[in-house]
């Protein structure tokens, strides 16, 4: 058996994967119908006598969408200190609470303005949960699954928009306020499975071990790995945690300016960068255009059903996920990283092409459409869902920051997008062309994976920091091939030196 079955380990994960990931993802992709649906309009909106409907005007448009993102930035800045005093479990169980505060404002909302507000203290919480879970699994899983692990979150977060896509497109057509409420309250139920199903998992034994439990660490790594304390895997593993630590510490107490130290052989200020940036141009490749306007830009491109067609390009992302969870295995993260973000551009730049030539009555054009939407969507899921390594005493503020600038970014996306998309007085008009900047943004992605991204497949994570002390990025995959075959030969003299002992 390899170091104990890894299967209760991928269980583990798995509850907290479907439960964390879910929520994060449905609450993201309720908004891009509920907020085109007629009823939500005739409550929250304006009415247009020229057309005999009701609409959002951009900016309050952009305010409802993009809130949301500026609640998330303060959650992710926040979770670490609450992942860091309440532990990783109880801190993610009350941030549940404060998710299921948010959404039970929206959901009795008849006002836009409390309708926001839900929407901010909802983020609050999905903030929160969005940088201590990556932190938990990351701390927990062992490290040969732990790429496929934390590509699980991403995995559960697609389901989670995919649901909230099908529920958007079955009570659109309700004629009273349930039409928009249904998809909203739900989430409910949601936050409470996950406020009270995570007090029923592990905690993480790093977390165990910085705290000075070593017991309880103990008996977490033995749980995690299926076996017992004195399983001599166990005990290797918590003592390579422990010399770790104890190397860390003796730098003395860090705070977040730590983080961005660029004296040292670990490189300090060059990893959180790294993870700030990674995080930053995720959403720089305009993916949560489509998750947060898809449905809006489906339906001014003159598709009949543009729920219909949401569903579909979410049933991609949920299958596409699944090959890079293999593939971050076998392949590693960096090269992962460099043929996504080409796969994207190539792909952007012909959605740009074909929306730009097409007339709103031309199905050729339209399927050809919706097709390089799709290829775009698969190599974005299947290649960028980034999380990057940090040593064990900076971890949680090193992580909270790149997750901050993924929802800094997040906020500024979706704030500017309808100004940038939408026709009328003060916006630019820029419509399907706005898919010519994501595609060149994909290409600053290729480029900055490429110089900057190591390759951390296989390693731990106290491995990752030796690896960072003796290398580049782009020679970071020769470098990793060496520490892993070393840690191969490290693991069994140890747990022989062990045995030996008992």
């Amino acid at each position: 058996m390899k170091q104990g079955s890894p299967v209760p380990a991928i269980a583990v994960v798995r509850r907290l994967c479907r439960l964390g990931g879910f929520l994060f993802g449905y609450d993201t992709g309720t908004i891009s119908g509920v907020k085109v649906m007629p009823v939500w309009l005739r409550q929250f909106g304006y009415y247009d006598g020229n057309t005999n409907s009701y609409f959002l005007p951009s900016g309050l448009e952009s305010e409802v969408v993009s809130i949301l993102s500026a609640g998330e930035f303060i959650g992710a800045l926040i979770g670490a200190f609450l992942a860091d005093a309440l532990g990783r479990r109880y801190g993610l169980s009350a941030s549940s609470v404060v998710f299921m505060v948010g959404v039970a404002m929206q959901t009795a909302a008849t006002e836009l303005i409390l309708f926001s507000i839900g929407r901010f203290v909802a983020g609050l919480g999905v903030g929160l949960i969005s940088c201590i879970v990556p932190l938990y699994q990351s701390e927990c899983a062992p490290k040969w699954i732990r790429g496929a692990v934390v590509a699980c979150y991403q995995w559960t977060i697609t389901i989670g928009l995919l649901v909230a896509a099908i529920i958007n497109n079955a009570t659109t057509n309700r004629d009273d306020s349930s039409a928009y409420r249904i998809p909203i309250g739900i989430q409910l139920a949601f936050g409470a499975i996950l406020g009270l199903g995570v007090l029923f998992l592990p905690e993480s034994p790093r977390w165990f071990v910085r705290n000075g439990k070593d017991e309880d660490a103990l008996k977490s790594l033995a749980f995690l790995n299926s076996t017992d304390v004195t399983d001599a895997a166990v005990v290797a593993e918590f003592n390579n945690v422990k010399t770790a630590l104890e190397e860390e510490r003796a730098l003395g107490e860090v705070g977040y300016a730590d983080c961005f130290r660029s004296g040292g052989t670990r490189k300090m200020a060059l990893r959180t960068w790294t993870g700030i940036w990674l995080q930053a141009l995720q959403q720089l490749t305009g993916v949560n255009f489509i998750f947060y306007y898809g449905t809006t830009f489906f339906k001014r491109a003159g598709f009949s059903d543009p729920f219909v067609i949401t569903i579909i390009v979410n049933v991609v992302n949920v299958v596409s996920t699944v090959p890079g969870m293999w593939a971050i295995e076998q392949f590693g993260r960096r090269p992962l990283l460099i043929v996504g973000a080409v796969g994207m551009l190539v792909a952007q730049f012909i959605v740009a092409g074909t929306a730009a030539g097409i007339g709103t009555d031309n199905k050729a054009g339209q399927d050809s459409l919706i097709a390089f939407v799709c290829i775009y969507i698969f190599f974005f899921a299947s290649t960028w869902g980034p999380l990057a390594s940090y040593p064990l005493e900076v971890r949680a503020k090193a992580l909270s920051m790149s997750t901050a600038s993924n929802w800094a970014l997040n906020f500024v996306i979706g704030y500017v997008t309808p100004y940038m998309v939408n026709e009328g007085p003060g916006n630019a008009n820029m419509g399907s062309n706005v898919f010519f900047l994501w595609g060149a943004m994909c290409t600053v992605c290729a480029v900055f994976a490429y110089f900057f991204v190591y390759e951390t497949k296989g390693v731990s994570l106290e491995q990752v920091d030796e690896l960072y002390e003796t290398t580049t990025a782009p020679k970071s995959p020769e470098v990793n091939k060496r520490l892993r075959e070393e840690g191969a030969v490290k693991d069994a003299v140890d747990i022989a030196a062990i045995k030996a002992k008992a």
